[in-house]
């Protein structure tokens, strides 16, 4: 199976826009994002799915500066622009970020997709119950089972969010959840980029942790937080958007 990681990125967002190119040390967030899922041993490849528009040009020079794959499609239908590029890229299984997650683990993406290769489920994932923090999502699914989401289903939602429909129909796909042995509460810990809070945050824990470790792993962050709670403050009162 050939499996490569598809980044939906974008540099309109109503919150913090631009955030996926905001510099943090010098280099743009979604560089230090694809430098991390480079670590991942489960990957054949990394690809930016961002959009058509003119606007979205930056990114599309990021991805080719940076050697990663880049593929351009609707900005609204993501759903068909993630296909899109797992079609382009003859890609068996698709694992699905967003480039608004600069602190993704590779060890968690190779569990969530060793996981998946095990067999015996559709979707697999550590988000039905969050398992990790916020920030850190991994959805696993075959590019078959996106191409029939897409002939069934015209819901603007699903299209929106690329996986949804798989977790809101579990009578028709197998669904499973990878458990970690990470403590529970760090599951509330959210390490996304939505808000110029999120930036904030982020960008004081890679000032900690990348010069003096570039390789640094969920467990530095963690660690980071032991030793300075009060940076749970930051971006505590952030309320996530819901899907729907």
């Amino acid at each position: 199976m050939k499996i490569v990681c598809f980044i939906e990125a974008r540099l309109r967002s109503t919150r913090l826009p631009g955030k996926v190119l905001k510099p943090i040390l010098g280099k743009p967030m979604l560089e230090l994002m694809v430098e991390r899922l480079k670590r991942a041993r489960t990957l054949d490849g990394i690809v930016i799915a961002t959009t058509d528009q003119p606007a979205d040009d930056p990114i599309a020079a990021t991805g080719d500066r940076i050697g990663v794959g880049v593929f351009r499609g609707s900005e609204d239908d993501v759903l068909g622009r993630v296909l899109g590029a797992a079609l382009a890229w003859h890609t068996d299984v698709i694992v699905e970020t967003t480039g608004d997650c600069p602190l993704h683990d590779p060890a968690i993406v190779d569990k969530v997709v060793a996981d998946f290769r095990i067999g015996g489920a559709d979707f697999v994932s550590n988000t039905l119950n969050y398992t990790t923090p916020r920030g850190t999502e991994v959805r696993v699914f075959t590019t078959a089972a996106l191409q029939q989401v897409n002939r069934i289903s015209n819901d603007p939602a699903d299209h929106e969010h690329v996986s949804l429909y798989f977790w809101e129909h579990p009578e028709k796909y197998r669904l499973r959840n990878v458990p970690t042995e990470l403590p529970a509460d760090v599951s509330q810990l959210r390490l996304t980029v939505d808000t110029p809070e999120d930036f904030e945050l982020i960008r004081i824990i890679y000032e900690e942790l990348y010069p003096i470790k570039r390789e640094f792993n969920l467990a530095d962050v963690i660690e980071v937080f032991r030793r300075n709670p009060h940076l749970l403050e930051i971006n505590r009162q952030v309320q996530q958007k819901p899907v729907r």
